[in-house]
This record gives structure tokens, C-alpha cells and sequence, in this order.
């Protein structure tokens, strides 16, 4: 199995032992994004909406720097520390994708890194 790594700098660098995404084939898996800021690697400061968007941003940078766009994710995770937040990951989502959506799943977790409120991988599939 030949792997290449894929890295941008519009998003933000890895923050531990991982890559920002990892290409095998036509599959490309995204490293989990929080809601950091490329060029300063703190939080975005803001509500939960510009928090969400920031982590969409970051994926578009990563799925980009692979050839791709987040039409071509088949399966999307979301991870959120409050899931009374899950109607406006929806919300916001639907600027960001068109039909057909890619699967999903979201799921409530105790923490995050940097005590991030919402963190989102994905696996895309490059034409």
C-alpha cells in the first residue's frame, strides 16, 4: 500500500504525531480538526457557529490540498462536548455541502483537545 501524506499550510499544523491527511489510492483520511486558527494555532474566538465554521474552513484547506472538496467526503465524523450544539452543526453544514450529503455520524464527548467545543474528520473519495 503506497500512503502520501497531505499538508497545507491554511490549516493548522498537526499538533502531535499525525498528519493532517493521508492519501492511499483515491481515499483520503482527514485528520480530526478543531476550531484552531492556521496562522496562530489558538481557538477561534467566538460563538459556537464561527467555532463550527472555523473546523469546516480547516477540513476545506486539508480536502483542497489533496485535490479534492468537501463533495467528495463519504463519511463525516462529528464530535461535540455539548450535543445541544447538533442543530446548528446542521445549520451551518448545509452552507458548506450540497446533496448527496456524505454519511455521518455525531457523537457527545467529555472533552477535546485544547478544550475545543467541536472537533470533525472525514474520509474523502477523490474522482
Amino acid at each position: 500500500m503506497q500512503r502520501k501524506v497531505v499538508h497545507t499550510d491554511k490549516a493548522p499544523r498537526a499538533i502531535g504525531t499525525y498528519s493532517q491527511a493521508v492519501q492511499t489510492g483515491n481515499t483520503v483520511y482527514l485528520s480530526g480538526q478543531i476550531p484552531l486558527v492556521p496562522e496562530t494555532m489558538e481557538l477561534v474566538e467566538g460563538n459556537m457557529e464561527m467555532q463550527i465554521r472555523r473546523v469546516f474552513d480547516n477540513l476545506v484547506a486539508v480536502a483542497s490540498a489533496a485535490g479534492g472538496s468537501l463533495n467528495d467526503i463519504v463519511k463525516l465524523n462529528i464530535f461535540l462536548t455539548d450535543l445541544n450544539h447538533f442543530p446548528l452543526v446542521n445549520q451551518v453544514m448545509a452552507d458548506y455541502f450540497q446533496e448527496p450529503y456524505p454519511a455521518r455520524a455525531a457523537v457527545g464527548v467529555a472533552a477535546l483537545p485544547k478544550d475545543a467545543a467541536v472537533e470533525m474528520d472525514a474520509i474523502l473519495v477523490l474522482s
